[in-house]
């Protein structure tokens, strides 16, 4: 069964259920390495966000590093995006019907959620 994202909509592409979510399609690994060195470098940095509160430090410069951590999670997304629509949906396009019904709804999901 496919996994339902936020609107109700199945996902196209959780074709092997593991839990409560599903399994990714297929994962470029370059993509995946990128993202781990993505996610460490942000986790370190919201340690130093943590400690420049914890200091008082001035309120401009913890709104700058905020704004880098948002940055850099931006990249994750985009290349989890990219993952997606190049093996994910372009599946699910290709085979049509109900699953590229599906995707288009997935997508459309998925877009509303990053532009918020």
């Amino acid at each position: 069964m496919p996994r339902k994202i936020e609107n109700g909509a199945p996902c196209a592409c959780a074709a092997e259920m593991t839990g409560p979510g599903g399994k990714a399609v297929a994962v470029d690994e370059s993509v995946k390495s990128a993202n781990l060195v993505h996610l460490r470098r942000i986790e370190g940095q919201i340690r130093g966000l943590m400690r420049m509160i914890e200091e008082d430090r001035y309120c401009a410069d913890i709104i700058t590093q905020i704004a880098a951590v948002r940055e850099s999670l931006q990249t994750v997304s985009k290349n989890l995006m990219r993952n997606h629509l190049k093996h994910c949906a372009a599946a699910a396009m290709r085979e049509g019907g109900d699953a590229g019904d599906r995707m288009i709804e997935e997508l459309l999901a998925i877009v509303g959620k990053v532009a918020r």
